[in-house]
């Protein structure tokens, strides 16, 4: 089970009920008070996705933050955003939020429409990252981007060419949102408009750019490392 995930129930086939390493998992329910139901096989028949090996974990509804509250209640030192522009690949949501809570970023932002929300996909992915990094959903990232800067947050986005400012030579010692494009099309050309500042990774090798996931890690560690040194 994922440190930081609330969980209502977890499901186990009876045929796995012996198993040593599924005895570990219901004994830390147990510790946790999540109740464990024992059941048949037409039980997992039926679910709409395949991928459980007899163990399945119901989670409430996620409990989405709002703008203006993770706002207000910011960690010590500089603000740390993440806002995604409408990146529909869960693996890479679940990954960028895993990333941007072992950064200490105080919370991540992406679109009601046109981009993939936190579903079972992205908890996976974010391997409970999602329990303890407050998520936003808003209706319009523009909108949200001009409520970061009123609120003093400089906002950064992630783009190539010769109007991004290099990595390593731009101010990530501020208050701050990176802002993160669509996978294979970046940043949309009114939220490359509102942002700040572009800023460009390095790319030494023939490809063309890198997966949004390791590009906002390399982003997330390049802000952390400034502010540490």
């Amino acid at each position: 089970m994922n440190a930081g995930e609330e969980l209502r129930a977890i499901h186990v086939s009876e045929d796995r009920k012996r198993d040593p390493l599924l005895r570990k998992i219901i004994a830390q329910a147990s510790e946790r008070n999540v109740p464990v139901r024992f059941e048949e096989r037409g039980f997992f028949t039926q679910l709409p996705f395949k991928t459980h090996q007899g163990v399945v974990a119901v989670a409430p509804p996620f409990d989405y933050a709002n703008l203006a509250q993770v706002m207000g209640s910011k960690k010590t030192g500089h603000a740390l955003f993440v806002i995604l522009d409408h990146l529909t690949d869960p693996h890479n949501v679940g990954a960028i939020i895993r990333t941007a809570e072992c950064a200490g970023a105080d919370a991540v932002i992406l679109p009601e429409r046109r981009s993939a929300g936190v579903n079972a996909t992205v908890r996976k992915a974010a391997a409970g990252a999602a329990g303890y990094l407050p998520v936003v959903r808003v209706a319009n990232v523009n909108e949200a981007i001009r409520s970061l800067k009123k609120g003093g947050i400089w906002v950064a986005g992630a783009a190539a060419g010769e109007e991004a400012v290099p990595m390593g030579q731009a101010d990530f010692d501020r208050d701050l949102a990176l802002a993160i494009g669509a996978e294979g099309e970046g940043l949309a050309p009114l939220v490359r408009r509102e942002c700040d500042y572009l800023v460009s990774i390095p790319l030494r090798g023939q490809t063309e750019s890198l997966n949004a996931s390791v590009a906002a890690g390399v982003l997330l560690y390049e802000a952390l490392r400034q502010r540490t040194h």
